[in-house]
């Protein structure tokens, strides 16, 4: 991460020559701090407070009438205090890079390089093309850890879009990955996105070669432990009176991992549509499948999940949504509601939650992990 770091000043020095000639410059700084109290109702009740605050400084360069430099450098610090009952448990706090990047734009590209989220793909809930970033669809603030990328994309004036990439020193789980990426060994890929009637559709790709060790202890007869995966996406969206998408990912593993099988697929499939019942109720379904193809001998995975979600405005300021999930061949349910309070600089979320103690669903992801068993969650957001 060090080396990446210092490639990225090097980038920004090397920079500054266009920066000098810049016809404007300017600079925007902004401050999120958000607080939150999770009680766990649990036989014994858990409860936790935590602090989050991200200042995001985001200056800019006009070279030209059609050309423009802008960053993006964030930092993300929190801590939490854990307790059951009225005995403590624990404490944790960290400070780390949320965005680092650089960005030339002109009217048709875009070239970002940094630490960066990079997200695309149709479906809203389950996303099989969730290949680098760890959203969960129940987090208000949709927060998730960024990738170490170059990323270009080219925009055609027929709106077709071209986007190629390519991550380096990226060492944390992301997407739906159950082992790292060798951080010194980069990975690439790209996207081919186009118009069709009443939508778009899109094909992605992406290469990683992936770090089995730690899932490997268990096996001393297994030295090999890194392991190349490719990715294979299609996906659209369609508006024919509801909105209508789909998501499709084949995953292609080396043949020698013993983790997983030679092929693993992922689909989703989803529609939503606004009923003209007051204020406007938005209704969302979503169906999600993944399995894999064993080979002889090997065990079969699969997991199929379908989820309803509904959002109902009050009013300007006031905002109700829930969504349940359905693990079907666990025979698990999730449920979750939202109500919502957004002033001028403030926010705030009232949450409650009844999922399984050991949830299967969204437990990687930032917010989901506090969304086991039954609780309520109330949250506090200051943007400024």
């Amino acid at each position: 991460m060090k080396s990446t770091a210092r490639a990225l000043l090097t980038l920004m020095l090397f920079c500054t020559g266009l920066i000098t000639t810049a016809q404007k410059t300017g600079i925007r700084l902004e401050n999120q701090l958000s607080s939150w109290l999770n009680i766990n109702l649990d036989d014994t009740v858990r409860w936790q407070g935590g602090l989050r605050y991200i200042p995001i400084l985001s200056p800019y360069w006009q070279i030209s009438e059609n050309s423009k430099l802008d960053a993006e450098l964030s930092f993300k610090s929190w801590g939490n205090l854990s307790f059951s009952g009225l005995n403590y448990d624990s404490a944790d706090y960290n400070i780390k890079p949320y965005r680092l990047w650089l960005r030339y734009t002109t009217s048709n590209l875009e070239i970002r390089a940094g630490l960066q989220k990079i997200n695309f793909g149709s479906a809203l809930v389950f996303r099989p093309l969730m290949w680098f970033d760890k959203m969960d669809f129940r987090d208000p603030l949709q927060l998730t850890d960024g990738v170490y990328a170059l990323l270009g994309r080219y925009y055609f004036n027929n709106n077709v879009n071209i986007w190629l990439w390519g991550l380096y020193g990226n060492e944390n789980v992301k997407g739906w990955e159950i082992a790292p990426s060798i951080k010194d060994i980069p990975e690439y890929g790209g996207r081919f996105q186009l118009p069709v009637p009443r939508g778009e559709v899109a094909v992605s790709y992406h290469h990683r070669d992936a770090d089995y060790r730690e899932l490997l202890t268990g096996f001393p007869m297994i030295t090999e432990t890194r392991f190349t995966e490719q990715m294979f996406g299609i996906d659209g969206k369609w508006d024919l009176g509801i909105g209508l998408w789909i998501e499709y990912v084949r995953k292609l593993n080396e043949k020698d991992n013993p983790l997983t099988g030679r092929w693993e697929n992922y689909f989703s499939l989803g529609a939503d549509y606004t009923l003209s019942l007051g204020n406007g109720l938005n209704v969302t379904s979503e169906y999600f499948r993944y399995a894999n193809v064993p080979d002889e001998g090997e065990q079969e995975s699969k997991r199929n999940l379908v989820t309803l979600s509904l959002n109902y405005p009050l009013s300007v300021s006031h905002n109700l949504s829930g969504v349940i999930y359905y693990n079907i061949d666990a025979k698990e349910w999730y449920r979750f509601i939202n109500f919502q309070l957004s002033y001028d600089y403030l926010s705030i979320y009232m949450m409650a939650y009844w999922n399984p103690d050991t949830p299967s669903v969204g437990s990687g992801s930032e917010q989901g992990s506090l969304f086991s068993g039954k609780g309520f969650q109330l949250m506090l957001v200051l943007d400024i």
